[in-house]
């Protein structure tokens, strides 16, 4: 499983978002203040508070991993740059 961090910010993104991730087949869960919900449902994913970072966790590996991540590059929050000291 991997984690990151996504912003949807308004209806328009998360619509698309939700179109985006439904084309896998394997599992996702969007998980905001101990609530997990399925982000291939829009009516769950606008349930959310969608205007706040989302932790999205993804149930896959390889290339279709690989495969996803480079699509939701867009809904993605940078990570900080680890400090070197």
């Amino acid at each position: 499983m991997k984690k990151v961090m996504v912003y949807l910010k308004s209806i328009n993104r998360a619509k698309k978002f939700v179109d985006t991730i439904s084309k896998f087949d394997c599992d996702f869960r969007l998980v905001a203040n101990k609530l997990e919900i399925d982000p291939k449902s829009i009516m769950a994913v606008l349930s959310l508070d969608i205007s706040k970072e989302i932790e999205l966790d993804i149930f896959a590996e390889g290339d279709q991993l690989e495969e996803i991540l480079a699509v939701i590059r867009d809904y993605q929050v940078d990570e900080p740059e680890s400090d070197p000291s």
